[in-house]
């Protein structure tokens, strides 16, 4: 007699088992039926994972990576929770090779530190949804998690640098999350937009707030000539976009050259508006001289000590105008 040969594919895990059992032994006999029963009907565990690779199968297909954001579902399968499980068990050494095989093929990565991203990357998505900006101060949560201290983290020089996919994801979910500004810049500017995309939108006057922030207030320093003038060209590009523009300049006295004289103040305050655009500083060494758009001088970092000193001497609006470019010690 031949030996008989099998047509099909080869059995799976665990099929051959249940195959030899109800082939060589009776069918009455109790402990062939419960193994019976115990491959086939208890091992559920064995059915739901296959039924999550299916469904990873289909991700993957789909999407063309096994990067499954925490909170995803396939359809009603909670698929980024079961990925999630599956990288913990294999770091715990848990996971059978054949599985894991399976699962690399479909391109599975194991890295912990890339759960735990993904984790906290669905926190962010959170935060977004509610607050349009992931510039979240450090004290912000989301999802139980220290979503602001995490952020300021990677946005340090360099966190990013081994984990470009990170960054592409991160600005997936916010294009501005790591801006060339300071981030509560960020987060005024990202009320202010969401509040005018409204179809009744508001008029933004000073004490109209968002998120706790007084974004009326914030606006209307924003567009202040001194203040404007002072901010980077992507930041005035932005507010531009909104339909936002600076205020009219204010009518100035006529400016004389001579030695303290009316225009020694405009043009120092238009030389710190200009150091603190190129630099993003308003610490000014005392030696500095910036050179304006035209051709003049200015000692600046002389004339900000001079001024500093004079504090009390000038008037209302001279030290507004120094603390609308950020000098704190000009508003008290």
């Amino acid at each position: 007699m031949q030996p008989s040969l099998r047509i099909g594919p080869p059995p799976q895990e665990g099929e051959e088992e249940s195959r030899l059992l109800l082939r060589f032994a009776s069918p009455r006999d109790p402990q062939t039926v419960a193994a019976w029963v115990s491959f086939n009907v208890i091992d559920t565990e064995r059915q739901d994972w296959a039924r999550g690779w299916a469904k990873l199968k289909a991700f993957t297909g789909r999407t063309g990576h096994a990067r499954v954001p925490y909170e995803h579902k396939e359809g009603a399968y909670p698929l980024g929770q079961w990925v999630a499980e599956q990288r913990r068990t294999y770091g715990a050494g848990q996971l059978s090779g054949l599985r894991a095989r399976r699962l690399e093929q479909l391109g599975m990565v194991w890295s912990l530190a890339d759960e735990r991203f993904q984790e906290n990357l669905a926190a962010a998505r959170v935060y977004y949804d509610e607050h349009w900006t992931l510039c979240a101060p450090r004290s912000a949560t989301a999802l139980d998690r220290p979503l602001g201290q995490w952020l300021s983290n990677l946005r340090r020089p360099g966190a990013l640098a081994e984990h470009p996919d990170w960054e592409e994801a991160l600005r997936a979910v916010d294009p501005d999350w790591n801006p060339p500004w300071p981030t509560d810049w960020q987060r005024h500017y990202a009320a202010v937009r969401e509040l005018l995309r409204e179809e009744d939108r508001p008029e933004l006057l000073p004490g109209v707030t968002c998120h706790g922030m007084d974004v009326g207030k914030w606006l209307h320093k924003q567009r202040r000539p001194a203040v404007w003038q002072a901010l980077a060209a992507g930041q005035r590009e932005r507010l531009e976009q909104l339909g936002i523009a600076p205020f009219p300049p204010e009518p100035q006295a006529p400016a004389t050259h001579r030695k303290g004289g009316a225009g020694a103040f405009e043009r120092g305050l238009a030389a710190l508006a200009q150091y603190r655009a190129r630099t993003g500083s308003l610490t000014v060494p005392r030696a500095h001289v910036e050179r304006l758009d035209d051709g003049t001088e200015v000692k600046l970092g002389v004339w900000l000590t001079n001024t500093k000193t004079r504090r009390a001497q000038l008037s209302t609006d001279r030290r507004q105008a120094l603390a609308d470019l950020g000098l704190d010690w000009a508003a008290h």
